[in-house]
């Protein structure tokens, strides 16, 4: 299998899938496990073209991305004595976000447009984004 990785690595979505297609499952589960790949695969190679992800300077890993959540994860909630429920701990990762994001401002006039609403509901995922006009 790992012959085929590495075509993905050269930007060769199509033929790991022919190869995964052309593989003689043992079991039922492994047969279920390569068509699932292979789904995963097809459905997403235009997110998996590591050669041009290279070229560009890209990371093709997920190690940034959860680097960056463990930091803003920890900066904020992992606190000596801190405890939070969970609606609470996600709302603050929110306005971490924004603050990290620049869009804290955004964040706070789209709460103030919104007072009408009896209920917050989910503001802390829209503090995320730019405001909407």
């Amino acid at each position: 299998m790992g012959g085929r990785h590495n075509g993905l690595y050269y930007g060769e979505v199509e033929k790991v899938i022919a190869g995964l297609k052309r593989m003689k499952p043992a079991n039922e589960d492994a047969k279920e496990q390569i068509r699932k790949l292979v789904a995963y695969l097809a459905n997403n190679a235009h997110r998996i073209d590591y050669k041009y992800n290279r070229r560009g300077g890209y990371a093709i890993g997920s190690g940034g991305i959860e680097s960056a959540n463990k930091f803003i994860r920890h900066s904020r909630l992992k606190r000596s004595g801190a405890w939070w429920l969970k609606e609470n701990g996600n709302r603050m990762l929110a306005l971490r976000c924004a603050i990290v994001n620049g869009t804290l401002d955004d964040a706070f006039r789209y709460v103030a447009l919104d007072q009408n609403r009896s209920t917050l509901g989910s503001w802390d995922k829209r503090l995320m984004l730019p405001l909407q006009q």
